[in-house]
C-alpha cells in the first residue's frame, strides 16, 4: 500500500530528528577514538622470490595461493580468537582499556565481567585483521580510547602472532622429521644391539679376531705340512742311500712322526671337534654381516634425519614486521563528517523514492 503524502512528511521528518539526534552524539557525547596500525608478513625461509609486483619482489612474497597464504589467514584467525583475547586479558587488562573513565556509554565496553562470548564480540569491533592476496601482507588495526591502549593492544597482538608462528614451526619440525628419526633411532638401537652381541661372542671365545686367528692357524697347519712334506722327502732319500740301518735313518723317522702328530693336532684345533676354531666362525661371520648392513642402515637413516631436518628448517616460518605498531596521536574515530554524509546521502535517496511514490499517488489519484 503506497503512502500518502502525509504520511511521506511524517517519516522524512522523523529522519530529520534522527540525524539531529545522531549529529548531537557524534559531536557531545561520542569519545575519540585512537587506532594504532601495523603490517606484517608471514613467510618461510625457503620461499622463493614471487615475479609478481615490485612489493613482492622486495620482500619475496607469493600472491594468492602462494607459500605462507594459509599460514598468515592461521595466524590472522588466532588474532581474532579466544584464545588471543584470554591472552590479552592476562597480559594488560583488556577489559579496563575498553572500560576507561573518557569513554562514552555506547562506545565502552558494556560489564565489567563480560563473557568471553560478549567480550570477543566487542573485541572484534576493535581489533580488525585483514590479509590481501595479492601482497601477502597482513594489516592489523587496533583501536582505543587512549593512545597508549591502542599501541600496546598493537603491540602484543604482533608478539602473539610470532608466539604463535613459533608453535606452528615446532609442530611443522616435529611432524617432518618424526619419520625419519623414528627409522634413525631403530637402526642405531638394532646397530647397538648386534655389537652388544659380537662383543659377547668375542668374550665368549677368548678372541678378538677370529678370522684373523683362523687364518694364522691355518697358515701354521700349512707350514707343517710343508715341513713334514720335506722330512719325508729327505727320509725316503737316506733309505734309498744309506738303507735304514743308519743312525740318521731313526732321527729322520723320528722327525717325521712328531711333524706329523703336530699337524693332527693342529688341524683338529682348525676343524676337529666343538672347540675348533672354525666352529663358531659361521656364527662370527653371520654377525659380522649383520653389523656392517645395519652400519650402512644407519648411515643411510642419519643421512635421511639430516635431509629431513634441513627441509623442515627451509620450511620454518617467521614473522616480518613491514610497519610496525604506531603510538597513534590524532583521533581517527568515531568518523563523524563521514557518518553524518553517509546519513544525509541515505535521506535525500529515502527522500526522493518517496517524493516519487507521492507523484505516483497523486497522478492516479487525478
Amino acid at each position: 500500500m503506497a503512502l500518502c503524502p502525509d504520511a511521506l512528511w511524517l517519516v522524512l521528518r522523523r529522519r530529520r530528528a534522527a540525524v539531529s539526534c545522531r549529529r548531537a552524539y557524534l559531536y557531545a557525547f561520542a569519545a575519540d577514538q585512537y587506532e594504532s596500525e601495523a603490517h606484517y608478513l608471514v613467510r618461510a625461509q625457503g620461499a622463493p622470490a614471487s615475479s609478481g609486483s615490485s612489493i613482492e619482489k622486495l620482500l619475496g612474497a607469493s600472491g594468492g595461493g602462494g607459500g605462507g597464504q594459509g599460514e598468515a589467514n592461521s595466524v590472522a584467525d588466532f588474532l581474532l580468537s579466544h584464545d588471543a583475547v584470554d591472552a590479552l586479558g592476562k597480559q594488560s587488562g583488556l577489559v579496563e582499556r575498553f572500560r576507561r573513565p573518557e569513554a562514552d556509554r555506547l562506545s565502552r565496553l558494556a560489564s565489567a565481567e563480560p563473557t568471553p562470548e560478549a567480550l570477543l564480540k566487542y573485541y572484534r569491533k576493535q581489533v580488525d585483521v585483514h590479509y590481501d592476496t595479492d601482497t601477502g601482507i597482513t594489516t592489523l588495526k587496533v583501536r582505543a580510547f587512549r593512545p597508549t591502549d591502542a599501541y600496546v593492544i598493537a603491540r602484543r597482538l604482533l608478539r602473539l602472532g610470532e608466539g604463535q608462528v613459533n608453535t606452528m614451526n615446532v609442530r611443522s619440525y616435529d611432524d617432518a622429521v618424526k619419520l625419519s628419526r623414528q627409522q634413525l633411532a631403530e637402526s642405531e638401537a638394532a646397530l647397538t644391539e648386534v655389537q652388544a652381541r659380537t662383543t659377547d661372542f668375542r668374550q665368549d671365545s677368548r678372541d678378538v679376531n677370529p678370522q684373523g686367528t683362523i687364518a694364522a692357524q691355518i697358515g701354521l697347519v700349512s707350514k707343517l705340512e710343508s715341513e713334514l712334506s720335506a722330512a719325508r722327502s729327505q727320509l725316503s732319500t737316506t733309505v734309498s742311500l744309506i738303507g735304514t740301518r743308519n743312525p740318521q735313518y731313526a732321527a729322520l723317522s723320528q722327525q717325521v712322526r712328531s711333524l706329523q702328530t703336530q699337524v693332527t693336532a693342529q688341524s683338529a684345533k682348525l676343524a676337529g671337534g666343538g672347540n675348533a676354531i672354525a666352529a663358531g666362525l659361521g656364527d662370527y661371520e653371520r654377525l659380522r654381516m649383520q653389523q656392517e648392513f645395519l652400519s650402512k642402515r644407519s648411515d643411510a637413516a642419519s643421512a635421511a634425519f639430516e635431509a629431513a631436518r634441513q627441509q623442515a628448517v627451509r620450511q620454518q616460518l617467521y614473522i616480518v614486521r613491514i610497519v610496525d605498531a604506531n603510538m597513534p596521536v590524532r583521533s581517527e574515530y568515531p568518523k563523524r563528517a563521514l557518518s553524518l554524509l553517509t546519513l544525509f546521502i541515505a535521506l535525500m535517496v529515502l527522500y526522493g523514492l518517496g517524493w516519487l511514490v507521492a507523484a505516483g499517488v497523486r497522478e492516479h489519484a487525478s
